[in-house]
């Protein structure tokens, strides 16, 4: 009798729903923890930049060319303001609260076409019009940088302009050809992106980069405007008045030496040597290093 009731109580602890769990207990215990704190799938967005997913085929593509369109970068704020007047490629006018506001945009340069003191530069027209076809009736959202000052010296904003789609002009402009990459002082925000737009352009011959764009085989922004030639071949450094009245020189080599003309019939001059320019009351241009 003994013998038979011990066998039951075998059997019933076999059966025991605590002795019944399988013997990878901790296995199942993991998957369990996992599925209540997952592991993130990817990684948070840089600050401005969306979520990219590596394996589809859209950022395969973008990838082979990151130029393609704009939205890499966005703007901060969606608060979207009518665009007033295109100016040139570079410059154009807002309304922000009822009041017309210029803003000049960072990080691009594009050849002068409305400048009275100087003629239509190469290429000048054509980044004009883009501007005007891309710009003209829009409502723009824009972002100031905080490595740069708010106003340049004439007082117009310092900018980045987005569209209302997502379209990011300041460096859409580079990439195409239509405006090269301009530093003031101090790098800025997107520098890196834009001088690959640069880059991009040049290689592929775009815009202003394209050969004979300008009569030339090998075109340069910076350098190959035709300067007037010095009255005295010794004394070739340029006093050029801003239009605030701001009195600078540049030396032979520095950025934009070639397209500034001096106008001696407004006060600028031509100087020997930088300590004439100095007494005189210029000063040397901040990109001129």
């Amino acid at each position: 009798m003994g013998f038979v009731f011990l066998f039951l109580a075998y059997r019933l602890h076999l059966s025991s729903p605590i002795n019944s769990q399988p013997s990878n207990s901790l296995a199942a215990t993991s998957s369990i923890k996992s599925e209540t704190h997952p592991v993130a799938a990817t990684a948070p967005p840089l600050p401005g930049r969306g979520i990219i997913d590596s394996d589809s085929a859209e950022t395969k593509n973008k990838s082979a060319n990151i130029f393609d369109v704009g939205e890499e970068i966005s703007a901060p704020e969606d608060i979207y303001y009518p665009v007033v007047k295109v100016v040139d490629g570079d410059t154009i006018d807002i309304a922000i609260n009822g009041k017309t506001e210029r803003i000049r945009l960072i990080g691009i340069n594009t050849p002068e076409v409305v400048d009275p003191r100087k003629p239509v530069e190469c290429f000048g027209r054509q980044a004009s019009d883009n501007a005007h076809k891309l710009l003209d009736g829009a409502k723009v959202k824009i972002a100031a940088d905080p490595s740069q000052d708010d106003q340049d010296k004439y007082g117009r904003l310092l900018r980045y302009v987005w569209r209302q789609d997502g379209f990011f002009y300041n460096l859409a402009a580079i990439r195409d050809g239509f405006a090269y990459e301009y530093t003031y002082n101090i790098p800025y925000q997107y520098q890196t992106e834009f001088k690959a737009a640069q880059k991009y352009a040049r290689d592929n011959k775009l815009g202003l980069w394209a050969d004979n764009a300008c009569g030339t085989d090998s075109f340069n922004p910076l350098t190959s405007a035709s300067p007037a030639a010095a009255p005295n071949p010794e004394c070739v450094i340029k006093g050029n008045i801003s239009s605030s009245g701001e009195k600078i020189y540049h030396l032979p080599g520095c950025d934009y030496y070639n397209q500034t003309v001096i106008d001696e019939s407004k006060g600028e001059k031509w100087f020997c040597t930088e300590a004439e320019a100095v007494a005189a009351g210029w000063r040397k241009a901040k990109n001129c290093l």
